[in-house]
């Protein structure tokens, strides 16, 4: 068995469902899950029509490349989106399984061990745990950059030592973040960029959260900052997703685009990996990329969720809308832990300890104190747990958990 397994931690869910063990909740409540990032709306019927409308995709081995209607889909999607040149559906397009499955494929095919220093991937932090994963199995070492309030939340780049740049082989970028929803400014992509040129490093830009925002400002892309800044696509790709996007996350599809070189090299190893896309499900996925419809209607469905929630925990929390996706990050006082269990005890509402999702990095966790709480639960659902939780804290308005 490879050594770098037993470096792997415990997924966040894992660490909640041990935190609550042996607790009985108050048995005169329903449940309330708002703890995992899981959307709840339902899936499009076109989705589904389009799935049942080719169960004969069943009996042909899929392509690894996907089909040329669903590449051209994507490549529409990000011209229409970003206000792009529509990238060549042929080399910088490659549909997958899921952007959780191609964010920790891309880095064994990025990162060379054969220097002499050990490589370091970089990542926020907080961060998606899959990006600590797949630094650890493809033989780097993480290195978290703390995502603070005072840097509203962004990856301070300018805390990061030359030495550590000289390392480091690959970048994690989230934007809109998990679990903050914070969104990297064009300002924030050129520094980075910059570093990019400098070091050699490649970006991955974990974009699966992009449709999920609420007026007209639309979030910032970094295939969209590349252009804005003249650049083309060198040592850059994002990962997108229909699962936040369409509330398909059984669906399992996404896609990468960027670098075409990268991609080649993307390819070759999924091609050995086995991991193409069903036949169906591309099918569908085309027809996902191709309405915008469902979308509006489901950012729609958010707004009307964070409108109706915020306020109410404004009254007990620190707290404040995102800049875009589904979660709000809260200021709890004292043990984020100790405030998720005793919320579950006696109001049976689950939320996310954000000590849980970061790891303790120059001096600090930057996730202590936090919860993340995902309003992915119907409306209603949503109030009667912010409801709960306003009573929860008035009634515990002196307690430092």
């Amino acid at each position: 068995m490879t050594p770098q397994l037993s470096l792997l931690q415990p997924y966040p869910f894992q660490k909640l469902k041990q935190l609550f063990a042996g607790l009985s909740p108050n048995p005169a409540l329903a449940h309330i899950n708002l703890s995992i990032g899981e959307p709840k709306h339902a899936t499009p019927r076109l989705i589904t029509d389009a799935l049942t409308a080719h169960f004969d995709g069943l009996s042909a081995y899929p392509a690894t490349l996907g089909s040329d209607e669903l590449r051209q889909s994507i490549s529409s999607w990000l011209a229409n989106r970003y206000n792009i040149t529509a990238p060549n559906p042929t080399t910088e397009i490659i549909p997958v399984n899921g952007s959780r499955e191609a964010l920790f494929a891309f880095a064994q095919t990025i990162v060379d061990t054969r220097s002499e220093q050990q490589p370091l991937v970089l990542s926020p932090n907080p961060f998606y745990q899959i990006y600590e994963g797949a630094a650890l199995l493809a033989g780097a070492k993480p290195y978290f950059v703390n995502c603070n309030a005072e840097n509203r939340f962004q990856p301070d780049w300018d805390a990061v030592p030359p030495a550590i740049w000289q390392r480091t082989q690959l970048v994690f970028a989230c934007s809109p973040g998990n679990p903050t929803g914070a969104v990297a400014s064009l300002a924030d992509w050129q520094k980075l960029f910059a570093l990019s040129d400098r070091y050699g490093f490649v970006i991955a830009s974990d974009e699966c959260y992009s449709e999920i925002y609420f007026g007209e400002d639309k979030p910032l892309g970094a295939l969209e900052a590349a252009a804005k800044l003249g650049r083309d696509y060198h040592n850059l790709v994002i990962f997108s997703s229909l699962s936040k996007r369409s509330n398909v996350p059984g669906l399992r599809s996404g896609f990468v685009a960027g670098d075409a070189k990268l991609l080649a090299q993307f390819l070759l190893y999924r091609t050995y990996h086995g991991c193409a896309m069903s036949p169906m499900v591309q099918a569908a996925s085309t027809a996902a990329w191709n309405d915008e419809a469902h979308v509006i209607e489901n950012r729609s469905l958010y707004s009307q969720k964070f409108a109706a929630i915020t306020p109410l925990l404004q009254s007990v929390l620190n707290i404040s809308m995102p800049d875009a996706a589904f979660y709000l990050w809260a200021k709890v006082r004292g043990d984020d832990a100790a405030f998720a269990l005793q919320l579950f005890k006696e109001e049976y509402v689950t939320v996310l300890p954000g000590s849980f999702l970061a790891r303790s990095a120059h001096g600090i966790n930057p996730g202590v104190g936090y919860i993340r709480i995902a309003l992915v639960a119907p409306l209603n659902d949503c109030i009667s747990a912010a409801e709960r939780i306003v009573r929860f804290c008035q009634r515990h308005i002196d307690t430092s958990f």
